[in-house]
């Protein structure tokens, strides 16, 4: 198993292998999501203090703030994924 990191802004990196979805901030839902995962401390602002774009929530309940959009985000995604497959 191979680790693909995906860039998520500003030098910031998570890994491909642990996200369950790119979604973008502005829905009720989704605030009420970041809401929640600040109170348990599990949220990861990693904006450095921009407009959060998109959100991004792992299979561990961390839920990470980036600060470019999310189609930026998973397109970076699915390159990731092609450039592993073709080493194979």
């Amino acid at each position: 198993m191979d680790i693909q990191l995906i860039n998520i802004g500003f030098g910031n990196i998570v890994s491909a292998n642990r996200v369950v979805a790119i979604v973008s901030p502005e829905s009720a839902p989704i605030k009420r999501i970041i809401t929640d995962a600040r109170d348990r401390g599990q949220l990861i602002d990693a904006t450095y203090g921009r407009r959060t774009r998109a959100v991004i929530v792992t299979d561990s309940s961390h839920v990470i703030l980036s600060a470019i959009q999310p189609e930026t985000v998973a397109h970076r995604f699915v390159l990731g994924k092609d450039a592993g497959s073709s080493n194979n």
